[in-house]
């Protein structure tokens, strides 16, 4: 049905020519001086090697795991994936999604966009309006560059369209666009049909514009799973497809080669999965989803709302493993209730749930599992830990943190280890671009 897209291999690679250093203040010090490469060639381990707490680590068994299941499923549904890359900005986990047969990277912004580009990242969906005239002549450099660059973009409104229209004169390739659906308590995106309309008029006179189909963001619209919230989802979804039976009806769609409808989040894949592969009669319809935060999972707001979270709502498919986790020590104790760790909103995600507790690791012993304690606030480098009756936390202790939200993680660390089954031996690096 399609083709996966690509990236520059040889550019991926060279991320692991960079020295690591000062920069990067979690990894030991006796590694500074390495590049990248030859440090994850040290088989390090966090505890015994120097790593400076807190830290924060991916599962290599886990995000594999996730990349195999999401892609698998995918390609059973028949929709293709353009997995959210804001969530990792991480090149080298980009490839290993196109490695798994995704149809491209999805960004949010032009400097993520011109990141990608770094990479040689082939195809690009930009889930967001681009209106900046500086971002647009740079996108129409880049497009009358390389032929093989494929792009497509949000707009929601004639305005918008016009002023795509004005920057990209001269330009010699046409910018695909996807009409932007919204509704009422999302973001962006076109509020009702006779507006959508008239932006996709707008779009298809444009000299410098393609209409392509139409998009938006469900997630926007709930973050419960209740039915209600789910029929609510799979009618927004369908009002994607039926802006392009009315483009269609109007031949605003005549010009689009294949046609794009995408759907966003990683919350409720499933329903707009269940919408996008409906019959679409004679049209030829590529049905794309954006979800980004599979490919780590998590320990909080995933868990509970992801399809294949802790409660699946797909059958016969394995559930996502959460593969971030956090490590910070035990600095003060002082009552039997409380105890402070060395981690706070500086170094991991709070937005959508607290850190929690998962293992204990004492000195010079294995983690075991912690139960019972809960994080209940963080400040910027402190995390308050309620302690229970009888804990076996003290001072000196290491504990490892399930986190929530990923996407409000990655962005706090530059260079993240990767660990083995063992959960302490570092089988490579992550390096992140924000």
């Amino acid at each position: 049905m399609f083709e996966a897209g690509t990236i520059d291999s040889a550019a991926v690679a060279a991320v692991r020519e960079e020295r690591v250093d000062w920069r990067f203040r979690s990894v030991a010090p006796a590694l500074s001086g390495l590049t990248i490469g030859e440090a994850a060639a040290r088989g390090a381990k966090l505890f015994e090697d120097g790593f400076f707490g807190p830290f924060v680590v991916l599962d290599e068994e886990a995000v594999e795991h996730n990349l195999r299941t999401m892609a698998d499923w995918c390609a059973e549904r028949g929709v293709a994936l353009a997995p959210h890359g804001k969530t990792t900005m991480a090149p080298q986990l980009f490839e290993r999604q196109l490695q798994h047969g995704s149809w491209g990277i999805t960004c949010a912004n032009a400097g993520h966009l011109r990141i990608y580009r770094a990479f040689g990242v082939s195809r690009i969906l930009l889930a967001n309006q681009l209106l900046d005239p500086s971002g647009l002549k740079w996108l129409a450099a880049e497009l009358d560059a390389d032929d093989d660059f494929e792009f497509v973009c949000w707009v929601d409104s004639v305005r918008g369209v016009e002023l795509m229209t004005e920057a990209l004169r001269g330009a010699r390739r046409k910018v695909d666009v996807l009409v932007e659906l919204g509704a009422e308590g999302g973001r962006t995106g076109v509020r009702d049909t006779e507006t959508a309309l008239a932006v996709a008029e707008a779009a298809h006179a444009s000299p410098a514009l393609r209409l392509r189909g139409s998009g938006g963001y469900e997630g926007a619209l709930s973050h419960h799973t209740d039915e209600k919230s789910l029929q609510l989802i799979s009618s927004y979804v369908d009002g994607l497809r039926e802006l392009v039976f009315a483009f269609h009806g109007k031949g605003l769609l005549d010009d689009a080669g294949q046609i794009i409808v995408t759907g966003g989040g990683s919350a409720y894949f499933d329903r707009v999965a269940d919408e996008l592969t409906k019959d679409w009669g004679d049209l030829d319809v590529l049905p794309i989803l954006r979800s980004g935060a599979y490919v780590t999972h998590d320990d909080g707001f995933y868990r509970v709302i992801s399809p294949l979270g802790e409660h699946p709502r797909i059958e016969g498919v394995a559930s996502f493993r959460p593969a971030l986790r956090a490590w910070a020590q035990v600095t003060s104790k002082p009552t039997d209730e409380l105890a402070l760790l060395t981690i706070g909103k500086r170094d991991a995600s709070f937005d959508e749930g607290m850190p929690e507790p998962r293992l204990i690791r004492k000195s010079g012993g294995a983690p075991s599992v912690l139960e019972g304690h809960s994080i209940q606030k963080m400040n910027d480098q402190h995390a308050f830990l309620t302690l229970p009756e009888s804990s076996p936390v003290e001072v000196g202790d290491w504990i490892a943190l399930g986190l929530s939200h990923p996407c409000t993680v990655f962005d706090k660390w530059p260079l993240i280890p990767v660990v083995g089954p063992d959960g302490e031996t570092v089988l490579d690096f992550v390096r992140t671009h924000f």
